[in-house]
């Protein structure tokens, strides 16, 4: 994998920012943010506020599994270990 995030950044709906990259989700009236990093190779996931502006971190088993689900399909697809979804900080 040369270049993890250009590979997310392909994804519809992903946006790469440097070693980073964000994609927005929203189901079940709840809204989250979920970001992807490079060098570490690890996923947060952020649950955005009702103002749309603010977001807050969230522990990988608050969020949906449908969810999570998607985020690691979306990893395979850019070619990263879909495991990386999983790891703890």
């Amino acid at each position: 994998m040369s270049d993890p995030t250009a590979a997310l950044d392909a994804l519809d709906g992903w946006h790469a920012e440097g070693y980073a990259a964000r994609v927005h989700y929203r189901g079940a009236g709840d809204r989250y943010s979920v970001e992807f990093y490079g060098p570490s190779e690890c996923v947060l996931y952020w649950k955005v506020k009702g103002d749309g502006e603010t977001a807050v971190p969230v522990g990988r088993d608050t969020v949906p599994d449908p969810l999570r689900t998607r985020v690691r399909e979306d990893l395979d697809a850019a070619g990263i270990d879909p495991e990386v979804e999983r790891r703890s900080l």
